[in-house]
């Protein structure tokens, strides 16, 4: 048995050195946030561990640790939302811009945010990678179990539906 054991232990060190910045870049798409990127990676793996014997080969490990990761997302932004986080800060960094440009700034990237949040899943997810993620299309499809094709064509028509709220 421990035989065995050592032969996990050793294809889970593999999968985390083959997959993990796969995953944290994923998180990151999501998060906006590397520290919380980091964490939720580190969390991902760790549920991976307890519950790699329920991996039944069906999709690509990558695919499976993505689906992990964004399961641990949502459940974060469960907790944060029943501790009434306290809400993004409001101040822009000072860029030379007089009070009116920054204004003028704020307000545009407040409407396009608006726009991406009003988007249906999995547009929106699709939109967040590609935008802060920096995911090719081909990187989007597999992570998601779609072709590079569904994932540009889906992302053209994400594009099109904020056009229309802009």
């Amino acid at each position: 048995m421990v035989e065995g054991g050592e032969k996990v232990a050793e294809d889970l060190e593999e999968i985390y050195r083959n997959h993990a910045q796969s995953v944290f870049r994923y998180l990151l798409s999501l998060t906006h946030d590397e520290d919380l990127a980091e964490e939720l990676t580190e969390e991902t793996f760790y549920r991976a561990v307890y519950s790699i014997h329920t991996y039944n080969g069906s999709c690509k490990i990558s695919v499976w640790l993505c689906q992990i990761a964004k399961h641990v997302w949502y459940q974060e932004l469960g907790k944060r939302k029943r501790q009434q986080t306290q809400e993004l800060d409001e101040d822009i960094p000072s860029t030379g811009r007089s009070p009116e440009e920054a204004m003028l700034l704020k307000s545009s990237k407040m409407d396009l945010y608006r726009a991406i949040h009003k988007l249906d899943e999995p547009m929106r997810e699709i939109v967040h990678m590609r935008i802060s993620g920096e995911f090719s299309f081909a990187e989007i499809g597999e992570i998601l179990g779609k072709s590079e094709n569904w994932a540009r064509v889906t992302f053209y028509r994400a594009k099109q539906k904020m056009m229309e709220v802009l």
